[in-house]
């Protein structure tokens, strides 16, 4: 599958938005009967498109007050010192997300902690002695203005939708 119809980027769009509905839900959504939507969403998953369904938690609701951003600068920027970062930073549950980042830095962290002398004692503990860490720089959320796990499709070219069989 490398190309997408109407019908498959519809159906990306409807389990963005509600990852729970039924096949028969879905299909109705998007136009189709229920066995060629359920084709198509397995056919989707197959390709990568649809990497796996989850349950979006309210972090202040489980006691997660804090979402710090911390931007990590590596002592060395080399293959294996870099991987062995890489490996520690995928074990630390409190690090909920990671990317390179281009200009000063290495890594940029978004990291959640209960209150602010949780996160203190975090970084000490664990950020500090990371493997290969010169320097943090931690910026924490004032609030949350916007956040979203659904992306943007309108950019999608898609390809013209044979009839689908019932």
């Amino acid at each position: 599958m490398e190309t997408l119809d109407k019908f498959d980027v519809a159906i990306l769009k409807e389990l963005q938005a509600d990852a729970r509905l039924t096949n028969a839900e879905l299909a109705q959504r998007v136009g189709l009967s229920a066995a060629p939507c359920w084709r198509r969403v397995r056919a989707l998953e197959e390709a990568g498109f649809i990497k796996g369904y989850h349950a979006e938690i309210d972090r202040h609701r489980i006691g997660l007050g804090v979402l710090a951003f911390v931007r990590v600068d590596a002592e060395r920027v080399s293959g294996e010192r870099t991987r062995e970062m890489e490996d520690a930073i995928r074990k630390v549950p409190e690090i909920v997300s990671c990317h390179y980042i281009s200009g000063t830095g290495t890594f940029e962290l978004q990291v959640v902690a209960q209150d602010l002398e949780t996160f203190s004692q975090f970084a000490r503990k664990v950020l500090l002695n990371l493997p290969n860490v010169k320097e943090l720089h931690t910026s924490f959320s004032l609030g949350q203005v916007k956040a979203s796990s659904s992306l943007p499709l309108g950019h999608l070219k898609t390809t013209s939708a044979k009839a689908p069989r019932a």
